[in-house]
């Protein structure tokens, strides 16, 4: 069975579509409409508990959160991630700091700057300090170096998904050149380019009925009659 990708037009999911094209690695994908909640319905959260996107799925082996996924493909393939031991290392804790920092921080800024019902200025505040305090950081590791950790990685892949966004978030990338060259090289490689196309089309409108959701996922699965 190919690799199956449950995703959507997201940070997260982009990094997997990103890896994906940039591996060659054949893959079928499975929009999820996180509107409509399908991410949170029943057949989904046995294969992912968290309920987020992205989800992969590799013959009847599920692996959920996106920093994980990365470092699955990478093995998988021999591909963006050093096999030395230092080399390693180096780049997986750029990956975390995007994972357990950068990701979780844009996010809390994007949630109080777009969607909160009232105004907080100084949560806001707090969180976009974290942000420009994160991206100071990335500028100035890339002062001397193309990429964040050696030769281009999955370290890169998970941080440009989110820098990209830098505008929505509310950060200006103008003062950081570093960074925004960076950004620039990356979202000119062709591989990167179609994984930002990914999904390509709006989930199927399903209504209040998830049987729709239900019969598509089986089959994707090659589950059949059978429980997904």
């Amino acid at each position: 069975m190919s690799l199956i990708l449950f995703t959507a037009p997201t940070p997260d999911g982009y990094k997997v579509s990103i890896a994906l094209e940039e591996m060659g690695l054949g893959y079928t994908v499975q929009p999820l409409d996180l509107t409509k909640g399908e991410q949170k319905r029943a057949e989904f959260l046995k294969l992912n508990p968290n309920g987020k996107v992205p989800c992969l799925i590799d013959d009847d082996f599920a692996v959920m959160e996106s920093g994980a996924i990365l470092l699955w493909l990478a093995e998988k393939s021999g591909q963006l991630l050093p096999s030395h031991r230092q080399g390693r290392s180096e780049a997986l804790q750029w990956l975390m700091l995007q994972v357990g920092g950068l990701g979780p921080m844009m996010g809390q800024a994007n949630l109080f700057g777009h969607y909160w019902p009232e105004k907080l200025p100084a949560v806001q505040a707090r969180y976009l300090g974290e942000v420009k305090r994160l991206f100071t950081i990335l500028d100035a590791r890339l002062s001397d170096r193309d990429y964040l950790a050696g030769d281009y990685s999955i370290a890169d892949i998970a941080h440009f998904c989110w820098v990209r966004t830098a505008g929505w978030t509310g950060v200006d990338l103008a003062p950081l050149p570093h960074l925004s060259r960076w950004v620039d090289a990356i979202v000119a490689r062709p591989a990167v380019q179609r994984g930002l196309k990914v999904p390509e089309v709006s989930p199927v409108q399903e209504g209040g009925d998830n049987t729709a959701f239900i019969a598509r996922t089986k089959k994707l699965l090659g589950l059949g009659a059978r429980e997904a």
